[in-house]
């Protein structure tokens, strides 16, 4: 018996044990919870085989975790997620096999799939489910600035600063008496704790009725902020 084993297409009749794909959003150096919960009925921990494994990259290692005849085997997970792996053990009798992933970045943005083997005359699958894992943190209220007058006394400058958001986020300049988009400069800082800053500055021909709004878009938390 291999460990990528559970890569084999199961039989047909097992597709129905599949759970629907279960998206979930964690903050960069946070913990996520990975959900796995089979209700079949009581199971012996030393009957199974339980493995987490990466599902959309099989190019690099993809070994999560795995749970052999009740015992943790680290023999063959991926470095990246040595020590950072954790099963709830007081839950594993009633068929919770949801796995903690500690302290979530980047590299971890993944669809990962829970596959649980029972072992009798032969190895069948019991359970599978999937988890898909993105990472976003919600970015500071924006806070606008300006407008300031060039040497020329022709332009004007505003200034939009937000902190600590993650992933990447869209910034749009809106001219509001039209609506339209203004074009504008960006600079993003990458910390520590892999959330972003931005830092956006907006020149425009100076008049006495300008109106302008600042907009911070979090594609993934479908969340827009914005000053004006």
């Amino acid at each position: 018996f291999q460990l990528r084993l559970p890569f084999f297409p199961p039989p047909l009749s097992f597709y129905l044990l599949v759970t629907a794909l279960e998206k979930i959003v964690s903050k960069p150096g946070d913990n996520a919870t990975l959900s796995c919960i089979y209700q079949g009925g009581e199971l012996h921990l030393k009957n199974l085989l339980v493995y987490w494994q990466i599902a959309d990259d099989q190019d690099q290692c993809s070994v999560v975790h795995a749970l052999i005849s009740g015992q943790d085997n680290e023999k063959e997970q991926c470095t990246h997620f040595k020590n950072r792996t954790r099963l709830f053990w007081d839950r594993l009798k009633e068929g919770n096999f949801s796995l903690l992933l500690l302290n979530v970045s980047q590299s971890d943005e993944h669809t990962y799939k829970c596959i649980v083997l029972q072992k009798s005359e032969y190895t069948k699958v019991i359970h599978q489910a999937s988890v898909a894992l993105s990472l976003a943190a919600s970015y500071s209220q924006p806070i606008l600035s300006g407008p300031i007058r060039n040497n020329t006394e022709e332009e004007v400058t505003f200034s939009c600063r937000s902190d600590n958001g993650y992933p990447k986020p869209n910034v749009y300049w809106i001219n509001k008496t039209d609506n339209s988009r203004l074009p504008s400069k960006l600079e993003i800082s990458h910390h520590a704790d892999g959330t972003y800053s931005v830092f956006s500055t907006l020149t425009v021909k100076a008049s006495p009725n300008i109106q302008i709004e600042c907009s911070i878009e979090n594609k993934i938390l479908q969340e827009n902020l914005s000053a004006n």
